[in-house]
């Protein structure tokens, strides 16, 4: 017994050994791995790197990143300021904050800095996109999707776009259980980017079923980039693929069946752009192309849409102030008739000027990027430290938004700050950009503000909606916000009486 008292204890004292050797290790590799990345610093330079951590050696801070969402953000600005490095998805990064920062990154397109999103994002978006282009090449192909977002082809989408939105929000109402209003957001925003946008046909099941492949391919658009068996890279991939081959049918069968007389969407006008440049795309460019498009006007567009629901359903008083400008400018009848309903135009959403103050506070509190990619061109000064050639930026927009002085009030959803008489976003413009800024902002911005108040004069001109949970969701905001359950609302349809009364709520 005695002896096997002193096995037992010389067994234990074995394995704390090895776990201290192995804590010892793992301390030395961490500090080796810091050390390592703080050498790369631009000896040239006498300024210091930002504050912050590079994590653990190969893995970065990548996995706290994905845990803690938005808090890991804000807790490392809170410990080491407006810039601060840290090492995300295989590469060293700087994360930046504040309008003045921002100004001089944005700014400094082209020569400080360089467009450059995760590798993982490059792979599945292709080199045929107007994200992954650079210098002249980017500038050939915003001037050909400039003619896609042109006033003129804005207005020629809203028909289209409204019978759509109409048609949804009708079926929200019919619908007698809670509706998961993010994912309804997302099947329509993908259904006006693939009918609408992109002019394509496609029946309702190929929808739902092009919906599924293509949020895979969303899930996985910030994934590492290891291309092995189950990783998120290759779900990614596959995704794309699968995309792909039905884009080429279909693209294929609109070339072969083109219709002259109907109005030119998308893939007709960058067509149009490309051949008066003397050029012919090619299938593959197209088919980027169009995964771009849509990668643009999906997720974004319906985490605004979520966000539009939910802030109006917090705030009543918003609420009754857009009905009553609906109303006074024809845009509500209470006979409740569809053949009374205005058609809407892009001359109709410009005068609503109000509603216009509300999506712009809905982007403001609740943007649903969380920022931009940037890779340093040459080693330059920001904020009093160095960034060195090389490596990546992560500019801020959401931080940059919740933190801006300009904004009084700033955890308030106050669409009034936007309105003629204080329009808080003038006292700077860098300090209000869910959009981007640059010469590499959101080209289909306009296209994003056209579904928005289309789907807002739908909703508050026709419908009521009521939390369906006993409490407000949590807010998750990889990769755009969206509420953790889907923000289960009861939507129906307004009476006649309650339509001729909504002025007075």
């Amino acid at each position: 017994m005695f002896l096997l008292g002193i096995d037992y204890l010389s067994a234990l004292a074995m394995a704390l050994a090895s776990l201290l050797s192995a804590l010892l290790l793992l301390a030395v590799s961490r500090q080796l791995w810091t050390l390592a990345w703080n050498v790369t610093r631009d000896r040239d330079s006498k300024l210091p790197l930002p504050k912050g951590s590079m994590g653990w050696p190969l893995l970065g801070e990548t996995l706290h990143w994905m845990v803690q969402g938005a808090n890991f953000h804000a807790s490392r600005r809170e410990k080491y300021g407006n810039v601060f490095k840290t090492h995300l998805l295989g590469r060293p990064v700087i994360r930046v904050t504040g309008a003045e920062n921002i100004r001089k990154i944005l700014m400094g397109e082209h020569s400080l800095v360089s467009a450059q999103w995760p590798l993982s994002t490059r792979i599945l978006l292709g080199t045929n996109t107007l994200a992954n282009s650079s210098g002249e090449l980017h500038r050939h192909r915003r001037k050909m999707l400039a003619r896609v977002f042109s006033h003129a082809a804005l207005d020629s989408y809203i028909p289209g776009t409204q019978r759509l939105v109409r048609s949804r929000v009708q079926a929200w109402c019919r619908q007698r259980a809670p509706l998961a209003v993010y994912p309804a957001a997302k099947a329509l925003t993908f259904c006006i980017a693939i009918r609408i946008l992109l002019g394509l046909r496609a029946a309702d099941h190929q929808l739902d079923h092009l919906s599924c492949i293509f949020e895979q391919l969303m899930e996985n658009i910030f994934s590492l980039p290891l291309d092995i068996p189950f990783s998120g890279l290759r779900k990614g991939i596959k995704a794309r693929n699968a995309l792909h081959d039905y884009l080429e049918k279909a693209i294929t069968e609109k070339l072969q069946h083109n219709d002259p007389s109907a109005c030119p969407d998308a893939l007709d006008l960058m067509l149009t752009g490309a051949r008066e440049n003397g050029k012919e795309p090619s299938l593959q460019e197209l088919k980027e192309s169009a995964v771009e498009l849509i990668f643009a006007a999906f997720s974004t567009t319906a985490s605004a849409s979520t966000s539009l629901v939910l802030l109006l359903l917090q705030h009543s008083q918003v609420l009754a102030k857009a009905r009553q400008e609906l109303r006074q400018h024809g845009l509500i009848r209470s006979c409740g008739c569809e053949d009374c309903q205005r058609s809407l135009s892009l001359e109709v959403l410009l005068r609503l000027r109000y509603l216009d103050c509300v999506i712009k506070e809905v982007l403001r509190l609740l943007p649903p990027v969380s920022g931009g990619y940037r890779t340093a061109l040459q080693t330059f000064e920001l904020n009093g430290c160095q960034i060195p050639k090389g490596w990546n930026i992560i500019y801020s927009i959401r931080d940059t938004q919740e933190t801006a002085a300009v904004f009084l009030n700033p955890d308030r959803f106050d669409p009034d700050r936007f309105g003629p008489e204080r329009d808080e976003s003038k006292a700077g413009r860098f300090n209000y950009l869910p959009f981007g800024g640059g010469v590499r902002s959101c080209i289909g911005k306009e296209l994003a503000r056209v579904i928005l108040k289309t789907l807002a004069i739908e909703l508050i001109s026709s419908a009521h909606w009521e939390l369906a949970s006993a409490a407000y969701p949590r807010m998750q905001t990889v990769p755009v916000v969206h509420p953790v359950d889907g923000l289960k609302v009861r939507f129906r349809r307004l009476n006649d009486k309650e339509k001729c009364n909504s002025v007075k709520e």
